[in-house]
C-alpha cells in the first residue's frame, strides 16, 4: 500500500514539491551564508518526494541553534514552502483519490516551516524509540 500511494504522491505532488525544495536549496546555496538552509531543504524535499514509510520526530540534542536557524528558516523559506503544501493538499483534496494524499501534504505543512531539530525517519524507526509516527499507512 505504502508503495502504491507513493508512486501516486509522486505523480500528482511529490515531484513538483520536491523541485520546489531544490529551488530554495539552490538559491539557499547561491547565498554562501546559508549553505544549512540548502542541505536541511534537499533533506525535507527528499522526504516529499517520497513521504509514505516515513515521519518526522524531534530531535533530543536540539536547543538554541535550532531554534534560532528555525526563525531564519521561516523569514527565509518555509513560509512559501508551506504554502506550496497547502495549496497542492487543497487542490488534491478535489478528488476522492486525492484526500490521503492531501492528508499527508499537510502534515509535512510544520516541518516545512520548522525543519531544525527535527529527524526524518522510517516508520519502523520511530516505532522503536518509542515514538508515534505522524503519518502512518496501513501494509
Amino acid at each position: 500500500m505504502r508503495v502504491l500511494l507513493n508512486i501516486i504522491w509522486f505523480l500528482l505532488a511529490g515531484l513538483w514539491l520536491a523541485l520546489a525544495y531544490a529551488l530554495a536549496a539552490l538559491i539557499c546555496f547561491i547565498l554562501i551564508i546559508t549553505i544549512p538552509f540548502g542541505i536541511a531543504s534537499l533533506r525535507i524535499g527528499m522526504f516529499a518526494l517520497w513521504p509514505f514509510g516515513r515521519t518526522v520526530v524531534r530531535r533530543a540534542d536540539a536547543g538554541a541553534a535550532s531554534t534560532i536557524g528555525n526563525v531564519l528558516w521561516l523569514l527565509l523559506c518555509g513560509w512559501w514552502l508551506a504554502l506550496g503544501h497547502l495549496i497542492s493538499g487543497v487542490l488534491l483534496c478535489l478528488t476522492i483519490i486525492g484526500i490521503p494524499l492531501a492528508l499527508a501534504d499537510f502534515k509535512l505543512i510544520p516541518v516545512s516551516l520548522l525543519p531544525f531539530g527535527r529527524e526524518i525517519v522510517s516508520v519502523e524507526q520511530a516505532r522503536a524509540m518509542g515514538l508515534t509516527p505522524s503519518v502512518e499507512v496501513p501494509r
